[in-house]
């Protein structure tokens, strides 16, 4: 990261591409970011739950930020 490049620009980058999220809990999930904001609450689009028992599909939702550990864009 650039010294002139801060964390939400990085997010801001990712909007409209797949990113994997981490989750309290030990959760993890993908999808297309679609917004977020300052108290990193995300609205991801095509959204699934990566589970030991494979993907599970659920569509578009919204991640509530304090639940929210980790965003990393797929490269």
């Amino acid at each position: 990261m650039s010294k002139t490049q801060k964390p939400m620009d990085l997010l801001n980058n990712a909007r409209e591409k797949t990113v994997l999220i981490r989750l309290r809990g030990n959760r993890r999930m993908r999808g297309t970011l679609k917004a977020y904001d300052v108290h990193l609450n995300l609205i991801l689009e095509n959204a699934e739950e990566i589970g030991e028992e494979g993907l599970i599909p659920l569509g578009d939702i919204i991640l509530r930020g304090d639940n929210v550990i980790m965003v990393s864009p797929v490269i």
